[in-house]
């Protein structure tokens, strides 16, 4: 399915294209995410990505992999790649914040539990423009957006598989919030649907794949639909955006009053 869109979206012309988190499996079995996960260097999804990068021609930023880490605790890593347009890999980022929350009696999550923290920003400098690479819970932490647009980022990834309950209440404000305080563009490739483990237990994702401008505006919103989201950007407004409210060069150091 990840192929075909991908061809799909070559054919109408598209130079880049962007998958969610966890492109590869979308599971809360560790052990079944024990026996089929690999490390980086043997994953057959990630080889068959590279080589669709290539014959497609395109760059393909496969939002995450859940990948096997040979750590000592076990523990996977969650991890984003940006592959050019000849199947080589340009950047590689794992996800720093762990999603530990307790969303509902019944909506219990602890990535930590099964993946370790990433300990790294990452961005990618590309001829259409430097990406700024994150993933999903990231989207609550505004100071690594922040270093990431001061660093040089004038798009910024957050591919996902927000859960439906916080998504309804925040997906979208965040996303425009990053958008706002950075002068980026937010460019955010999303699961959605049901997610069914071998054991039957289920686990249901938000959807709602965005795209929103460095001003804040909501450019595109495909809903819970599956499907491919197309958008030309330009990166005049980014600077039209910054020019206007400069605030990444308004930093100030302060102090804080004790009783």
């Amino acid at each position: 399915m990840v192929s075909s869109a991908i061809q799909e979206a070559a054919e109408r012309g598209a130079g880049f294209v962007l998958t969610p988190e966890v492109s590869n499996i979308v599971s809360m079995d560790r052990d079944h995410q024990s026996e089929i996960l690999c490390l980086e260097e043997n994953d057959p999804f990630l080889a068959r990505m590279r080589r669709e990068a290539k014959a497609s021609g395109v760059w393909l930023s496969l939002g995450s992999l859940a990948l096997k880490t040979g750590d000592h605790d076990g523990r996977f890593a969650n991890r984003s790649f940006v592959i050019d347009p000849s199947g080589e890999i340009q950047a590689r980022y794992d996800k720093i914040h762990m999603f530990d929350a307790e969303v509902s009696d019944s909506e219990v999550y602890r990535e930590s539990l099964g993946y370790r923290p990433g300990e790294t920003a990452t961005i990618c400098r590309t001829p259409f423009g430097v990406l700024g690479l994150t993933i999903c819970y990231d989207v609550r932490f505004p100071y690594l957006y922040r270093a990431l647009a001061q660093a040089g980022a004038d798009i910024l990834l957050v591919p996902a598989a927000f859960s439906p309950q916080t998504g309804k209440a925040h997906w979208e404000t965040l996303l425009r919030a990053r958008a706002i305080e950075t002068g980026c563009y937010v460019l955010a490739s999303a699961q959605t649907g049901t997610h069914r483990t071998r054991t039957g237990k289920k686990r249901s994702t938000y959807g709602h794949t965005m795209a929103i401008s460095p001003w804040g505006e909501v450019l595109a919103d495909i809903g819970e639909a599956c499907g491919t989201l197309y958008l030309d950007l330009d990166l005049a407004d980014v600077a039209n955006a910054r020019k206007r409210i400069p605030s990444l060069h308004h930093d100030r150091s302060f102090k804080f009053l004790n009783d």
